[in-house]
């Protein structure tokens, strides 16, 4: 099967982007692009927790009703949800209404406080996990890696919930820790100089 779809402006695009109506917007503007706000990279640790088992599709779709359940994501205020908070989450239809990973985030949100006072900032942490690109197998042929794996291992360490090596991964392909649009995407060479322009968030010392 091809890795290709040919888009309505003629230029190919990952396959997956040809998928579902919302796809090639995401896939075009987001996908692959390197982060560095914290606040985006946590939402985005989130978001894949609550795609376990489920399509991104189904989040994507929701993703605007879970920024205004979660505040925007902003991680210190979700950190002081409560038991009301889980209930309300609960019975809102707009997100996906699943009590360990409500509570996840809840608890994720108090642990990213925790993060950003070890390293100095989620982003700093998250970039630290980045491997070398002459590494990488070709694209789209693995849902997980080495540096995932060790970015799972490193949350729940720390006490993050929902965070598998699958999920890490996803992470990591959709905030531009590695370049993974296909051979032939056209936005492979602008993710790729997305990359190149991007300063590396550090850890701090």
């Amino acid at each position: 099967m091809s890795e290709i779809y040919m888009a309505p402006d003629g230029e190919p695009r990952c396959k997956w982007a040809g998928s579902a109506p919302d796809f090639l917007r995401y896939h075009d503007t987001e996908w692959g692009y390197p982060v560095g706000d914290d606040t985006r990279l946590f939402e985005k640790v989130c978001l894949e927790s609550f795609q376990s088992g489920l399509s991104w599709r189904t989040i994507l779709d929701k993703r605007e009703n879970f920024r205004a359940a979660f505040v925007g994501f902003d991680y210190r205020k979700v950190a002081e949800f409560g038991d009301e908070d889980v209930a309300r989450l609960l019975q809102d239809a707009g997100i996906v209404r699943h009590r360990g990973k409500i509570t996840a985030v809840i608890n994720n949100a108090a642990r990213a406080i925790e993060l950003e006072a070890e390293a100095g900032s989620l982003a700093g942490f998250f970039w630290s996990f980045e491997p070398d690109p002459k590494t990488l197998p070709p694209p789209q042929t693995q849902t997980t890696s080495p540096e995932s794996i060790a970015l799972s291992k490193e949350l729940k360490k720390r006490g993050w919930k929902f965070v598998g090596p699958t999920t890490c991964f996803a992470f990591m392909q959709a905030m531009g820790l590695i370049n993974d649009h296909a051979e032939g995407c056209t936005c492979r060479a602008r993710a790729e100089q997305a990359r190149a322009e991007f300063t590396r968030p550090q850890i701090k010392e």
